[in-house]
């Protein structure tokens, strides 16, 4: 699943380890979702778009919707 997570951080200016201790995951969870290789829990990925206050569907792409 593509995401824009690499992004909003670091549009941010956080660290991975940052972003993870505000989602209470590990900053090896983060590389792993900014990287494509682990996909999060319905409920990180609500933590996720609440903490950047934006939908689900604005930082995760499953690849499904046409361009």
């Amino acid at each position: 699943m593509r995401n824009r997570l690499k992004v909003l951080r670091a549009e941010r200016d956080w660290s991975q380890a940052e972003l993870g201790e505000r989602l209470d995951v590990s900053r090896q969870a983060i590389n792993a979702i900014e990287t494509g290789k682990y996909d999060p829990s319905l409920p990180l990925a609500f933590r996720i778009a609440r903490l950047f206050n934006l939908p689900i569907e604005e930082i995760f792409d499953d690849g499904s919707r046409p361009d």
